[in-house]
């Protein structure tokens, strides 16, 4: 950041009064520029013991699959937002979405909560930023062309909930290596 958003003058990167870290601060107006960690929110589609995957279309990762997941929006709750992104990329509803995993990835800023959901039809197809969508049983996941290390991380605590008959809310800390 090098221009303050509020008034336009330039901004020094330092502590400011009564904080810890570095923040961009304007001199001018005294402004305090906070980066904090965006969410994404995502949602494990499930129909009939199978879940719905998407190949996206877009970058970074183009072609591989992934769960439909993106930013959440001002205005929407976390569970609006998986809600919305499982109809924008693969065209499907979902109800009763619960909280499946909330995962952190400190080292760029993001964090992860990511939802399962009934689909309310077996009626899908590949929205603007899928190249298509198909369900998978979870003998069937593609693991060696899944997307993100942290979409590959919340599918195995799937399918070990699945195995074990029960699941839980998982919360965890990614390290950067698995990026």
């Amino acid at each position: 950041m090098n221009y303050c958003s509020a008034c336009g003058a330039p901004v020094t990167k330092r502590i400011p009064d009564g904080d810890n870290l570095p923040r961009f601060v304007c001199d001018t107006c005294r402004v305090i520029h906070y980066h904090n960690p965006k969410i994404v929110a995502g949602c494990i589609p499930e129909w009939g013991g199978q879940i719905l995957l998407c190949r996206r279309a877009i970058e970074p990762k183009s072609g591989l699959w992934t769960f439909p997941a993106g930013f959440m929006e001002i205005g929407e709750s976390t569970e609006q937002a998986a809600v919305r992104e499982t109809l924008e990329e693969a065209q499907a509803q979902v109800e009763r979405v619960c909280l499946f995993a909330v995962l952190s990835l400190p080292h760029i800023g993001q964090a992860y909560l990511v939802f399962r959901g009934a689909m309310c039809s077996p009626d899908f197809g590949a929205g603007v930023e899928s190249l298509e969508a198909q369900l998978f049983s979870l003998s069937a996941i593609p693991w060696d062309k899944i997307a993100f290390p942290v979409v590959k991380d919340a599918l195995r605590r799937y399918v070990d909930d699945v195995a074990r008959g029960e699941f839980q809310v998982h919360v965890a800390s990614l390290p950067d290596r698995l990026i």
